[in-house]
């Protein structure tokens, strides 16, 4: 056993080529991270350490998360302290307290700091580092003031104890701060900034003038790059994308600073969030306009070449509304230099979008030998409850039991949504049946499900039966799951129940559910009682349930309200305007119906298109109202020409008077006639592996299906003697023998 005696007293003599030796070897098996390695030299070289030794081991430690081979030395030290009576020297004292806050063993951390005969400011900031970065934010504070009663703290020890603070600890520290004569040291008012920007709700500022954290960086005269970071990601947080580019643009004009990487993320970022901040199709062209040139900027000074902006940027196109033949370009140019992380992030960005090619990605990753991780399998599970049928989904979940996550909760979740999406609800119940554990989610989700697949019974039978307490997402998916099937005094009880039992406090998606309970099954004035008693404003979601169900109870007055109410809340939606004109269409104001649709035109706010889709094969056929641009258009209309006929001869009679002109009886029909979700059932009858078998027809449609293909689903399920499952915008239809599963409430 060598001597350790001075490594607590003095730097002994040595050769200085066996010195230099170990130290080299030693130096470069803790770069390496191969601690293990480095620990047996350590006690197998035959030289005495020095207290850097010492510090150099603690700090790799904690750079790589090695907290086992810390402690062993650390055990070591203890007992070679006790043995020969050493005093600890600070410096290593420090790097033991900073491995152990590292590896969030804080209270590790606060034993050694606590036994330390000596402490210095850097003591202090060490365990104040620790529990800033471990979110003990009032561990941390109390350190702090203890800190000031035996030492002056220096920057690094204000900036630290900021990084965890809220608003109001943080004022304290920087009132101190001013005091001490700290507050305009780069270092404190960078984390003053971020401190009062990230604790900042946006509702206590009125003018930039006045918000604290552009106060701190207004009267800075000291200023660098990060304090220019700092304030752009201040305003990026809060949404304020405009003032992120003035920033910037300032920065870029009126200092000698140049910008990094992080300048240029949180820009983008800046521009990627501003669609949830603005409705205006204005301000979204510009972003896409700025966004345009930070990509040109970032061409130019070669950023990007790092695979984070270009990801960065891809998703912020996608956001404001890019094309996807664009996007695409961008993943292109990221080949050779795509990581899992870079994978998933653009498997996200099409996984809405266009869920095929997001799995086409999925199987390049595989192919190229990159193994995906939970997240990744998770947003790929996203894609696939898109898609018309569970076939992707099948064979995601054969990958995830192959590489072992079968007991992941997080994926079980993410498997029973894709399932309940694009299968049937069996598998997501054996799917939630056989996870181990099961939270809040897998209840939340299961019981949606259920709702989404009008089984009201069963969604509550889930309720009774959950082993978690419910939160407030439970409430939003059981009123929905009463809502699709009328259940008004169920519903009713459990809206009076969240508050009463659990305490939870209705927000703006309760409220909606209750207004769409109410409303749908004639309650109107009911409804609009409870919009008037609500404890906050009515949002755009509460006003289009309230217009729906003026719409089916012919309701034209209170829809009026309720259609300028939502196109001052949503004006870019054509929700308002449509349903407006088909009410206007069912009481014969046809020209009253039209003259709204102009209006619609006149503002720039566009209808989306009614779009259904259907799998033949592992081919995703696209309709569109008219099937003008599929292409066997003529043999598909001519086919469900011949459909309707027979399906005239069981009772079908076309609900004509939804038809948006004021047309002759033969042109309404011709009009109803060819709908998407029509076209994509008679071609998916008629082709592929439907031809011969009894296996039900998918079907899924980008918006509600309407009264009179309702009723055509109905008949062609009794002619056919075939399931029809149609998922519209709003729920499943399951149509068998002329029987529908939402009983005509939808």
């Amino acid at each position: 056993m060598f001597n350790l005696r001075h490594l607590f007293l003095r730097r002994p003599f040595t050769t200085s080529t066996a010195h230099s030796n170990f130290h080299e070897n030693f130096d470069s098996l803790l770069t390496k991270g191969h601690l293990d390695e480095a620990l047996t030299l350590f006690y197998t070289s035959n030289i005495s350490h020095t207290h850097q030794t010492y510090a150099d081991f603690f700090h790799a430690c904690a750079r790589h998360n090695s907290i086992s081979q810390g402690q062993t030395l650390h055990h070591h030290m203890l007992k070679t302290q006790k043995e020969r009576e050493l005093i600890p020297n600070v410096y290593v004292y420090n790097h033991l307290i900073n491995m152990y806050a590292k590896c969030g063993c804080l209270d590790h951390a606060r034993k050694v700091f606590d036994e330390m005969p000596e402490r210095n400011v850097v003591s202090w900031t060490a365990l104040i580092s620790g529990y800033a970065q471990h979110k003990r934010c009032e561990d941390g504070f109390d350190v702090f003031s203890v800190m000031l009663g035996e030492c002056r703290p220096n920057e690094f020890a204000y900036a630290s104890v900021l990084s965890s603070c809220d608003r109001k600890f943080g004022r304290q520290v920087h009132s101190h701060a001013l005091k001490t004569c700290f507050g305009e040291y780069p270092y404190v008012a960078n984390a003053l900034i971020t401190m009062y920007s990230k604790n900042d709700d946006g509702k206590r500022v009125c003018q930039d003038d006045l918000h604290e954290a552009w106060m701190v960086f207004n009267f800075l005269k000291d200023r660098n790059l990060v304090t220019y970071n700092s304030m752009i990601a201040g305003f990026q947080t809060r949404g304020k994308w405009q003032d992120a580019i003035d920033l910037f643009s300032v920065m870029r004009r009126n200092s000698n600073i140049s910008f990094d990487r992080a300048t240029l993320l949180c820009i983008v970022s800046s521009l990627s969030s501003a669609k949830d901040h603005n409705n205006d199709n204005y301000a979204i062209n510009r972003c896409l306009k700025y966004c345009f040139q930070v990509h040109c900027l970032a061409l130019k000074t070669w950023f990007i070449s790092e695979i984070g902006v270009i990801t960065a940027l891809a998703k912020a196109y996608s956001d404001l509304g890019a094309q996807i033949s664009d996007l695409y370009n961008l993943f292109l140019e990221t080949a050779g230099r795509r990581d899992i992380v870079s994978w998933t992030a653009f498997i996200t960005i099409f996984a809405e979008r266009d869920p095929v090619k997001s799995l086409l990605m999925f199987s390049n990753l595989c192919q190229e030998g990159s193994i995906p991780d939970r997240h990744t399998y998770s947003i790929v599970l996203k894609a696939c409850s898109n898609l018309v049928t569970d076939k992707h989904t099948m064979v995601v979940h054969s990958h995830i039991l192959k590489y072992g996550f079968q007991n992941d909760t997080v994926l079980a979740n993410a498997l029973i949504h894709a399932y309940g999406r694009s299968g049937p609800v069996l598998e997501s119940r054996k799917v939630f049946d056989f996870t181990l554990v099961k939270d809040i989610v897998s209840w939340n989700s299961m019981i949606k499900i259920y709702g989404l697949h009008g089984q009201p019974k069963n969604a509550l039978k889930c309720f009774d039966q959950m082993d978690v307490p419910p939160d407030s997402t439970t409430f939003v998916a059981l009123l929905s799951a009463c809502s699709h099937a009328g259940m008004v005094e169920k519903g009713t009880e459990l809206f009076e129940l969240m508050s009463k039992t659990h305490e939870i406090a209705p927000q703006l998606d309760h409220y909606a559910c209750m207004v769409d309970i109410l409303g749908r099954s004639g309650g109107v004035l009911q409804a609009q009682k409870l919009i008037n008693e609500m404890p906050m404003e009515p949002d755009s979601v509460i006003w289009s349930a309230m217009l729906g169900a003026c719409r089916k109870h012919g309701e034209t007055t209170l829809a009026e309200l309720a259609s300028k109410k939502l196109q001052e809340l949503d004006p870019n939606s054509s929700l308002a305007y449509v349903q407006m004109s088909n009410i206007m269409c069912s009481n014969g104001t046809f020209n009253e119906a039209v003259d709204l649709r102009t209006q619609m035109n006149w503002l720039g706010v566009k209808k989306d298109p009614g779009l259904s889709w259907t799998e033949i094969g592992n081919v995703v056929h696209e309709f569109a109202a008219g099937g003008l641009h599929h292409p066997e258009r003529m043999t598909v209309r001519h086919d469900l020409e011949e459909l309707v006929k027979e399906l005239r001869g069981l009772g079908y009679v076309p609900e004509t008077n939804l038809a948006m002109r004021d047309l002759e009886e033969e042109d309404k029909n011709r009009e109803l006639s060819y709908h998407s979700e029509k076209l994509a059932f008679v071609f998916a009858l008629k082709g592929g592996e439907f031809k011969s078998s009894r296996h039900a027809i998918r079907i899924v449609k980008n918006i509600r299906i309407c009264v009179d293909c309702h009723n055509f689903m109905k008949f062609a399920s009794e002619l056919t003697g075939r399931e029809i499952i149609v998922r519209d915008s709003n729920r499943f239809h399951h149509f068998k023998q002329k029987v529908c599963s939402c009983n005509d409430y939808w």
